[in-house]
């Protein structure tokens, strides 16, 4: 992973941080997890692209989920597809992206790497139930239901060690999870100097 120092990656702590190059950090998680948030100012402090992954849902899958009937992988591998596609096409353009995008399950990352063509690092923002159904009922205007929490919550398979992913607590401040994963991002860029990857 190639990263370069950018003073427009500036964590809650005022410093500047790496930022990745030739690779996309995909914000993950249930409906309500702060995935958009987080994505969107990660997006904002490295002066790169934000895609939004509820954006590339077909208007039939919008409609059922709004109906209050969970999606299938019939409704999910296109999707899939479709926001792993302009990921690569935002980091081929311009060296870096952020999206967000539930990711609920190994393969489903599987498939969006695949379809992006470039690495992907996860941020998976987990919480407890309570915090999430207080979440999803204060939100308004969403297509996505709170009764189709806990269909999410049984989809979820955590990133496993071997995965490009780092979990974080979403009840912490938005400071805190930025100045977290743009540490992750540090140590890993360090790790990746220490092998001699190029840092530029």
């Amino acid at each position: 992973m190639q990263t370069t120092p950018s003073p427009q990656a500036r964590s809650g702590d005022g410093m500047p941080h790496a930022v990745p190059r030739g690779c996309a950090i995909i914000v993950m998680g249930v409906s309500g997890s702060g995935k958009s948030t987080l994505g969107q100012r990660l997006a904002d402090e490295a002066g790169h692209r934000f895609l939004e992954g509820d954006g590339f849902h077909s208007a039939e899958a919008v409609a059922k989920m709004r109906a209050g009937h969970p999606l299938d992988d019939a409704d999910r591998w296109p999707w899939l597809d479709r926001v792993g596609h302009a990921i690569g096409d935002a980091v081929a353009a311009d060296g870096f992206a952020v999206a967000a995008c539930s990711a609920l399950k190994r393969v489903y990352r599987e498939r969006l790497v695949a379809a992006a063509g470039v690495p992907l690092l996860f941020v998976l923002l987990d919480t407890d139930p309570a915090e999430l159904a207080r979440r999803l009922g204060a939100r308004a205007g969403h297509y996505m239901p709170a009764s189709l929490l806990d269909s999410q919550r049984a989809t979820l398979e955590r990133p496993g060690p071997d995965e490009a992913a780092i979990t974080l607590d979403a009840k912490a401040t938005p400071d805190t999870l930025i100045r977290d994963v743009w540490a992750w991002i540090d140590d890993r860029a360090s790790a990746d100097g220490a092998d001699g990857t190029d840092r530029r």
